[in-house]
């Protein structure tokens, strides 16, 4: 796919808007990277600057732009999944 937007998911294993996420976009077939913030401090740092907050997911895309906690429906939007 041509069109194939870069996106990073820092989430952790335990959590469950993670987990969701994660399933999401494995549900819709877009690709994204994972990036546990338990095993990968140096991440969980970088996005605690980024954000200001401490809460996970953050999901950013390859503009820069980022998502917190996103419903479905918001991060479909973002990522472009077409709903049906």
């Amino acid at each position: 796919m041509a069109d194939e937007k870069k996106i990073t998911l820092y989430g952790a294993d335990w959590c469950g808007d993670c987990r969701r996420s994660k399933g999401y976009l494995d549900a819709h077939g877009v690709p994204y990277t994972y990036v546990d913030v338990d095993v990968d401090a140096a991440a969980k740092e970088m996005i605690e600057k980024l954000t200001g907050a401490k809460s996970i997911p953050v999901i950013i895309f390859e503009d820069g732009s980022y998502l917190i906690e996103p419903s479905n429906d918001a991060l479909g939007a973002k990522a472009g999944i077409v709903k049906r």
